[in-house]
């Protein structure tokens, strides 16, 4: 059973007991005061320990008068002219427990990247990362399947898969060994208002530490900037070394934890906010 995406009045979230948490995709500046009161009341009747959402920083004072707390942000997030806030509330104070641990890691790693060597963006013509189409589903599904043993959303289904690739908004990429399909991402793509979060990135273990992600996202960097997208941004496993080195050596900006947030591999896990103008 998987959380599932809804209208709440003009705004979208996305909630179920997988994540155990109401996530505010997409809010609707009407009504603002009644949509809050709504989210409240479905998180506790269904008892979800967290609430977070992405919101133009002009909500924010009504949000902070509902005991949320901002997490991280992103400037000019909106038509590339209005700021983003990242916003949480914990209804269960065990979910607010910071991994202090993971944390202190994690900063190290954040310190010691700016002085490394950036990531060269060659490759060998084996690896040529390239845009998906509706024959690779059952591949893409596969890869998925392989690489997490849960994720926030069903990525694990093909027609999930297929229906967001012809809707279009979301575009999927991958690099393939021989016409095996050997790691993937997408770009879920907001034309709107000129952003795109790159997401899902999942390489085989056995072709791991030969730069693949970051193959990936600079394709897919390349695909937003033709698109006329202006900010791209990445919500990444706080554990994973591997894909904050790739984003911090492609020069995005980390502006701050979501904690506890995300159902991905088998538990609920913090996760970091990156962004880019490009």
């Amino acid at each position: 059973m998987q959380d599932k995406i809804e209208n709440l009045g003009k705004s979208i979230v996305h909630h179920g007991k997988i994540n155990d948490r109401i996530y505010l995709m997409k809010l609707h500046p009407e009504n603002l005061e009644e949509t809050l009161e709504k989210i409240n009341e479905l998180a506790i009747s269904e008892g979800y320990s967290k609430i977070f959402g992405k919101i133009q920083v002009s909500a924010l004072p009504d949000f902070l008068l509902n005991n949320y707390s901002i997490e991280a942000f992103i400037p000019k997030f909106y038509q590339n002219k209005h700021d983003c806030v990242f916003v949480s509330k914990f209804m269960n104070p065990n979910r607010e427990k910071v991994p202090e641990k993971d944390l202190e890691i994690f900063y190290d790693l954040l310190n010691s990247s700016g002085k490394s060597k950036k990531i060269k963006s060659e490759h060998s013509p084996k690896f040529i990362p390239e845009r998906l189409n509706p024959e690779d589903v059952d591949s893409i599904t596969e890869v998925f399947r392989c690489v997490f043993e849960s994720y926030p959303f069903p990525v694990h289904n093909p027609d999930y898969i297929l229906q967001t690739m012809q809707e279009r908004k979301t575009q999927y990429f991958g690099i393939k060994d021989c016409n095996k399909l050997i790691g993937i991402s997408t770009a879920e793509i907001d034309f709107e208002n000129k952003n795109a979060e790159m997401t899902d990135f999942a390489v085989l273990p056995e072709y791991r530490g030969q730069n693949i992600a970051f193959l990936l996202l600079a394709k897919m960097e390349e695909e937003m900037k033709f698109a006329n997208i202006k900010t791209v941004y990445t919500i990444a496993r706080l554990k994973e070394p591997g894909m904050n080195k790739t984003f911090i050596k492609s020069d995005y900006k980390y502006t701050g934890t979501l904690i506890n947030n995300t159902n991905i591999s088998g538990s609920i896990e913090s996760m970091n906010i990156y962004y880019k103008h490009i």
